[in-house]
């Protein structure tokens, strides 16, 4: 599987998680139903709106690395080129 970046939020313009993973889907379900008690848990942070692939880990977590000290105003950019309603991704990727 390929490593992937990904944001995750509470709504539309709400709190946002910056992550890394290798496995997406189960990550986003982790997320999603609120299975570990985690930052995305305590704020309601359950919309997976944001991911990217990379070919190594190393280059996802560089880049996850620097998502995360990202102004605020950046990430909103990002989410809103790929996917401007803000939608859940999860229900395209386990289709």
């Amino acid at each position: 599987m390929l490593p992937y970046v990904y944001i995750m939020a509470s709504r539309p313009y709400g709190t946002l998680y910056v992550g890394v993973t290798g496995n997406l889907i189960q990550r986003a379900w982790v997320h999603r139903d609120a299975v570990m008690p985690s930052f995305t848990r305590r704020y309601g942070v359950h919309r997976l709106v944001w991911y990217e692939a990379h070919d190594v880990i190393t280059d996802a977590m560089r880049r996850e690395h620097n998502i995360k000290h990202w102004p605020r105003k950046w990430k909103i950019e990002l989410i809103q080129k790929m996917n401007p309603n803000w939608d859940d991704l999860y229900p395209q990727l386990v289709g």
